[in-house]
């Protein structure tokens, strides 16, 4: 597999995550920068017991970026670890909150050694309740924060056949959050969203 370095894609400071539409099986995701040119693609791999998906550098997928893989098949609290593709680097990982993400989606984000680092959350508890229980086309927002300040923020846009996400990084001016690891997150929201709402 060809290497490239893409390094320069991880620097901006906002994403849109854009779901690409008439694929059939599996789930694939377009990542733009702010310029809006194509910095990675996602592809969800289809009927696999546990979650796996790749990040490529471009749609032909000759550069693998990252793996986001799953830990175990059954996890009501699943932890979906994130690995550097070239280097076989451990980045992190994010685990769901399994009771509390029925109320309100709530992530705990952990470093290389396991150890947690921040928390990733819907915003608002009323409408999160709304979108479980009565209308899932009510958008979200998730805060992200890093040692107890805010990092990130994700926000979902009103769009009924089209899942866009835009990432905002733009807070954490210290670069307390691996980007790898935030592009990471929003890209498994993206692929959990779309896999709930199709079910």
């Amino acid at each position: 597999m060809a290497t490239v370095d893409t390094s320069a894609r991880f620097a901006h400071p906002t994403y849109l995550i854009r779901k690409k539409v008439l694929k059939l099986f599996g789930g694939a995701f377009q990542v733009f920068d702010p310029a809006d040119n194509l910095a990675f693609f996602c592809e969800q791999k289809a009927f696999k017991l546990k979650e796996d998906i790749r990040v490529y550098g471009d749609e032909s997928k000759t550069v693998e970026v990252l793996r986001i893989r799953a830990r175990s098949i059954i996890d009501f609290g699943a932890s979906y670890d994130v690995v550097d593709a070239p280097s076989g680097e451990n980045v992190g990982t994010l685990r769901r909150r399994g009771f509390t993400s029925l109320v309100r989606d709530e992530w705990t984000i952990l470093d290389a050694a396991d150890r947690e680092i921040g928390k990733l959350e819907e915003e608002n508890l009323i409408l999160a309740l709304v979108r479980r229980f009565l209308v899932s086309l009510i958008p979200q927002t998730y805060q992200g924060t890093i040692d107890g300040r805010p990092a990130f923020t994700f926000r979902q846009h009103f769009n009924p056949f089209v899942l866009k996400i835009s990432l905002d990084f733009s807070q954490d001016t210290d670069g307390l959050l691996d980007r790898r690891l935030g592009i990471a997150a929003g890209l498994l929201l993206c692929a959990i969203e779309d896999r709930e709402s199709s079910n």
